[in-house]
């Protein structure tokens, strides 16, 4: 006995509005990813600038204190780039997402 699925059976009205929660759902989550990516763009400006500080202080003061203060920071400004640079990646795999879920509604 052949079994169908919900691909199988033409009833548009339904596909379309499970859809169109996928796309409602898309579109809070691009908005909590976008309001992080905000976040940590002003926090990543401020390891930039602590780190900037601290590579000065531990050339003039030439102590391994400030020196490992300094990579410290400079480790601190990595992750939030990596994390920074997830959000960006993760933005534009929803999106691309998001442009599939419209392709699809359009049809």
């Amino acid at each position: 006995m052949d079994t169908h699925t919900l691909n199988d059976v033409p009833n548009k009205g339904m596909n379309s509005r499970l859809t169109e929660r996928r796309l409602r759902r898309g579109t809070q989550t691009l908005a909590t990813l976008r309001n992080d990516l905000s976040v940590v763009d002003e926090q990543l400006q401020h390891f930039s600038d602590e780190a900037h500080d601290l590579q000065v202080r531990a050339l003039v003061s030439e102590t391994p204190l400030a020196d490992a203060e300094s990579r410290e920071a400079l480790r601190h400004l990595q992750a939030m780039n990596k994390q920074r640079d997830h959000l960006r990646a993760s933005i534009a795999d929803l999106e691309k997402q998001q442009d599939q879920l419209l392709d699809k509604l359009g049809r």
